[in-house]
C-alpha cells in the first residue's frame, strides 16, 4: 500500500514543510504549523481526483459560424409554429396537456402527415394497444399513413427496436410516465424511472438524430408530472391548453431552445381530430352588437401572434350594507382589484358596493399587462351603461397612480385590429398607428379616459 503523503502548512506566513515542527523556519513562530488535512493523498483520492486523467475536449470560440439546424416540417402549421418552424434533428420535445385535451390525436395526425411525406415515423405507445392506436387513426381518416406502431414499455426494448436499423426521423413516445429502465428499481412513473427513461430516450435521440416527442401527464395544477428536471432536459415544451367543453385548443410554447417561446398554435376539436385555426380571432370575437355595454375588445400578444379576445364585465349595484363579489374568469383576480382600486381613487368611480363579474370571452387566458386599459373600459362601460364603439380596441397598462403606459409591439396589435374591421384604438400617449390604417385616440391618464367615455368636459 502507497504510504500516505502529508503536509504541513504555517498558519501565519504559509510555509509549507513534509513534517511538523514546533517553531516555523520561515517566521520564527511557534506552535502555528498544522497539518492541510485537505492535501493528504490517499490512494482513493489519488484515482477519484478529476483534475486528471481524462480527455481533452474541444473548445470553440463563440464567434465560430454555425449552420442553422434544419427542420422537419409536420405539415401542420400551427404546430410548426409553436416548434418555431417544425421539429429538429436531434432534439427532444416534451408536451404536457390534461387528459383528453387532444395531445395524442395531434401527434398522431402530425406523425400520418409525415410519414405520408416519406418520412420514418415511429410511435410507441405505453398506454394503448397497437390496435387501439389503429382503431383511433381510422376515425381520423388516417389508416392508410405508413407509420409504425408499437406498444411498450421498456426502454431497452425500444431503444433496441429503433437501433436495429436506420433510426426513424421522429419518434413518438406517449407516455413518458409509463417508461420503465430496468437499471433503476421502482414501478413507472416514479421520480427516478421517469428521469432515467427521459435521459436514455434522449441520450439515444442526440447520438442518432431523430427528432423525439415524449408526452407528459400533467398534476392538479396544470404542471407537468414527474421531476422538474425532466423540463431542464429536453429542448422545447409544449403546453396544450384547452377547456374540454370549449372547441379551442391552444398549443403554447413555454421553453424553446431552437425557437422563441410563448409563440401559440390554435386548433379547434372536431369530430375529424384538430383542425388548424388560421384566424384565432373569430374564435374568441362573438357576434357584437353595439348597444350592449360592458365589452370591449382587446388585441392580446401570443409570441409574435396578436389576437383579438373580447373582454366582458358586468357590475351589479347593492343594497347598502351587502358584501360585494368579485368573479374573474379568464384574468388575475389581484390585477382586477387593482384596478377598481384606481377607479375609485384617481377617477371619482365608486365600485366599492358593487359586485363586479368579468370574464374573457372563450374561455381564453390573458396574462398581459396590457389589457388594464381593455378592463377598465368594459367596467366604466358597464357602470355607466354607455357601450364602447363596436369598432374600437383598447389597451395598455394602467399604473397605480392612474397613469397609462406604453406597452409592447403596439404594431402589431393596431395591423391586426385594422385587418379585422376596427377602425379606432385607445391606448397611451406616443400610440403610432404606423400606417395600420386605424385611428388612435391616446391618453395619458386613466381619469383622461373616463372624461372621454362619459363625455365629461
Amino acid at each position: 500500500m502507497a504510504r500516505v503523503q502529508k503536509r504541513f502548512v504555517c498558519q501565519n506566513c504559509g510555509s509549507v514543510s513534509s513534517k511538523w515542527a514546533g517553531q516555523c523556519v520561515d517566521c520564527n513562530e511557534w506552535n502555528c504549523i498544522v497539518e492541510d488535512a485537505g492535501a493528504v493523498v490517499t490512494p482513493f483520492r489519488a484515482k477519484h481526483d478529476l483534475q486528471g486523467g481524462g480527455q481533452w475536449i474541444e473548445l470553440v470560440g463563440l464567434d465560430t459560424q454555425i449552420a442553422l439546424p434544419d427542420r422537419l416540417s409536420s405539415g401542420i402549421k400551427e404546430l410548426d409554429r409553436a416548434l418555431g418552424g417544425g421539429f429538429v434533428a436531434g432534439s427532444a420535445t416534451l408536451i404536457g396537456g390534461d387528459p383528453g385535451i387532444g395531445k395524442s390525436t395531434l401527434l398522431l395526425q402530425a406523425a400520418a402527415l409525415l410519414a405520408k411525406a416519406g418520412k420514418s415515423v415511429a410511435y410507441i405507445s405505453g398506454e394503448e394497444a397497437a390496435d387501439q392506436v389503429r382503431l383511433r387513426a381510422r376515425r381520423l381518416g388516417l389508416a392508410d399513413a405508413p407509420v409504425l406502431l408499437g406498444a411498450a414499455t421498456s426502454v431497452r426494448d425500444i431503444l433496441t427496436t429503433l437501433g436495429s436499423s436506420t433510426p426513424p426521423a421522429l419518434a413518438i413516445i406517449d407516455s413518458i410516465q409509463t417508461m420503465h429502465s430496468d437499471l433503476i428499481e421502482g414501478a413507472p412513473g416514479t421520480v427516478s424511472q421517469v428521469r432515467a427513461s427521459a435521459q436514455e430516450l434522449i441520450r439515444f435521440a442526440k447520438e442518432r438524430g431523430t427528432a423525439l416527442v415524449l408526452v407528459g401527464h400533467v398534476t392538479k395544477d396544470g404542471s407537468i408530472a414527474g421531476p422538474r428536471v425532466l423540463e431542464h432536459m429536453v429542448d422545447t415544451v409544449l403546453s396544450f391548453e384547452g377547456e374540454r367543453s370549449h372547441q379551442y385548443r391552444i398549443l403554447r410554447a413555454i421553453k424553446n431552445r431552437f425557437g422563441g417561446t410563448d409563440e401559440i398554435g390554435v386548433f379547434a376539436m372536431e369530430a375529424a381530430g384538430l383542425s388548424e385555426v388560421g384566424n384565432p380571432s373569430s374564435l374568441f370575437l362573438t357576434a357584437r352588437d353595439e348597444t350592449v355595454t360592458g365589452t370591449t375588445v382587446f388585441p392580446a400578444l401570443e409570441g409574435t401572434r396578436p389576437v383579438l379576445v373580447e373582454v366582458q364585465a358586468l357590475t351589479v349595484r347593492l343594497a347598502s350594507g351587502a358584501t360585494p363579489r368579485r368573479a374573474v374568469v379568464g384574468w388575475d383576480n389581484g390585477r382586477l382589484a387593482m384596478i377598481l382600486a384606481v377607479l375609485e381613487a384617481r377617477c371619482g368611480l365608486s365600485l366599492s358596493s358593487a359586485e363586479v363579474y368579468l370574464n374573457i370571452a372563450g374561455g381564453y387566458r390573458l396574462s398581459d399587462p396590457a389589457a388594464d386599459l381593455a378592463v377598465a373600459a368594459a367596467l366604466i362601460s358597464s357602470w355607466t351603461e354607455r357601450p364602447v364603439p363596436i369598432d374600437t380596441i383598447a389597451f395598455g397598462e394602467v399604473a397605480l397612480s392612474g397613469e397609462i403606459r406604453p406597452v409592447s409591439h403596439s404594431s402589431l396589435r393596431l395591423k391586426e385590429a385594422s385587418k379585422l374591421g376596427f377602425e379606432r384604438a385607445f391606448g397611451p400617449v406616443g400610440l403610432d398607428a404606423n400606417g395600420a390604417g386605424i385611428r388612435v385616440q391616446s391618453f395619458r391618464t386613466l381619469g383622461q379616459f373616463v372624461d372621454h367615455l362619459l363625455a365629461r368636459g
